[in-house]
């Protein structure tokens, strides 16, 4: 098995164990540019929701699925393209998901039509699938588990983590300035250099042990099984939550996921081995990872909705008052990595989650008449540092202890649990505020001004709703995260702080 050079490793001249040094510290920038523009494409439309909704006639029911058709085919492609980082080699399948990202960037900013756009964000999820458990399967074979490995996935973090909140300042921005579309086309080149230059610093590596199959019936039946679930809950508040359609759509989901779930028990080579879920600190992390997202993909959502539909901020105006969460994002990361190397890696999940709840019952405090001081500042500081606290830990304890062959599957299910949680808690939330903002409309008979309330109610409900998501990812932290684990991982950093 070939791999990125290691600084473990024996190298004859200080020069040439300095330059492997230099050289894998700057696969990570390149990695991490890559996973930043993945994460940030999951917010970056938030704020060009408006823009576009009016160019290409979307109404406020399918809007969402503008975030949707990314994450969603994002979410379902993970395991498949964890999978294959793994078998045809990490920095092959890393270029070939850059170089999908990049056309379909191109094709979503010269979208025509509701259909065409939402068609290019789904290829584009396709793309981010293929290219972002193979960055973090390179960074976790590159660096050596321990203090080492705990400061490159804190950097990791602190990119991905303020991705989102990135996003929405460069949406403002680019929506602002050039139009809705260059929020799409800025991905293009971007991913193109960045292909360009991965030969020069990233190793070819991958795992021979195993067998060269591809599970795509597994593949299919959890990504249309996802897709399916997901549109009858964002379509529950039309069709009505015990309608035929609504309860037809999740019996359909259900089959298709427990025909997953079968393929995957019998498969000579499964796309998701299900022994990989008797490590308990494992699946913990995972179940985590997934109401993380479910908590706090829908806030970057809610938060630009409240600030452009109720305060009446522009595009450049909403994006800028992001500053201080991805700030807060990003120095929470470099904090909580180290702490992980001090604590462990549960408890500073617990408290960052614990941290988000808090935020987010904060948001569901905000006011038709409000302001940005007043009611989004302390909330967004507060969510910000849950945010880091949670991304660095969650991500170190889903890859701790696996075997580096199953690096890819390991990268591949946290991704995956974080997106499709997002995916998930946005349909619920969105049919939840929607719900909840028809209701007020309805009770005050459309009467003039009754909008704006209408929707900060909506809003109310989502948040608090969000709030209940992490605290039941705090619970499951807690339950199933091993302590051990966590202290064997602390032993770790303390024998390797000398060398």
């Amino acid at each position: 098995m070939t791999a990125v050079p290691s600084a473990s490793r024996s190298v004859p001249g200080g020069s040439r164990v300095e330059s492997s040094h230099r050289r894998r510290w700057l696969a990570l920038a390149l990695l991490c540019t890559a996973q930043f523009v993945v994460v940030l494409d999951a917010s970056i439309v938030n704020v060009a929701m408006p823009s576009i909704g009016r160019a290409l006639h979307f109404d406020q029911s399918s809007l969402s699925w503008v975030v949707n058709a990314y994450v969603l085919t994002f979410g379902g492609f993970l395991l498949l393209g964890g999978r294959m980082a793994d078998l045809l080699g990490r920095r092959r399948v890393f270029m070939t998901g850059l170089i999908v990202f990049a056309f379909a960037s191109l094709a979503g900013g010269l979208a025509q039509s509701e259909a065409w756009l939402i068609a290019a964000r789904a290829v584009q999820g396709v793309g981010a699938a293929i290219l972002s458990p193979a960055a973090l399967s390179i960074v976790t074979t590159t660096f050596t588990e321990g203090a080492e490995r705990n400061k490159a996935l804190g950097v990791w973090g602190a990119v991905a983590g303020s991705g989102g909140a990135a996003g929405v300042l460069l949406g403002g921005i680019l929506t602002q300035g050039l139009g809705w579309e260059w929020v799409l086309f800025v991905n293009t080149p971007i991913a193109l250099i960045a292909a360009l230059l991965v030969p020069r610093l990233i190793d070819e590596s991958r795992s021979e042990a195993d067998r060269r199959h591809f599970d795509l019936a597994g593949a299919a039946s959890v990504t249309v099984g996802l897709s399916v679930l997901v549109y009858a809950l964002v379509d529950a508040h039309n069709a009505g939550w015990g309608s035929l359609q609504t309860v037809g759509l999740i019996a359909v989901a259900a089959g298709l996921l427990g025909a997953f779930v079968a393929i995957e028990l019998r498969a000579a080579a499964p796309l998701v081995p299900f022994r990989i879920f008797r490590q308990r600190t494992v699946t913990g992390a995972d179940a985590s990872g997934l109401l993380i997202g479910a908590s706090l993909f829908s806030m970057f959502f809610f938060i630009s909705l409240y600030m452009q539909q109720v305060l009446g901020y522009g595009p450049l105006k909403a994006g800028v008052s992001y500053l201080p969460l991805a700030g807060t994002i990003v120095l929470s990361a470099g904090i909580a990595s180290q702490l992980v190397t001090r604590l462990g890696f549960k408890p500073v999940l617990m408290a960052g989650m614990a941290l988000v709840a808090a935020g987010l019952v904060w948001f569901a405090q905000v006011s038709t008449h409000g302001s940005y001081a007043g009611d989004l500042l302390g909330p967004m500081l507060v969510a910000g540092a849950g945010l880091g606290f949670s991304f660095v830990p969650v991500t170190i304890a889903a890859v701790s202890g696996v075997a580096e062959r199953e690096a890819g599957l390991a990268s591949g299910l946290i991704n995956t649990a974080q997106q499709i949680g997002g995916a998930l808690g946005l349909a619920v939330l969105a049919t939840i505020a929607n719900s909840r903002t028809a209701d007020v409309m309805a009770a005050a008979h459309g009467a003039r001004g009754t909008l704006k309330h209408a929707l900060t109610e909506g809003f109310h409900w989502a948040f608090m709703t969000g709030a209940g998501f992490a605290l039941l990812g705090l619970l499951l932290a807690f339950v199933l995260i091993r302590r051990q684990d966590s202290r064997r991982h602390i032993g770790m950093q303390v024998a390797e702080a000398p060398a």
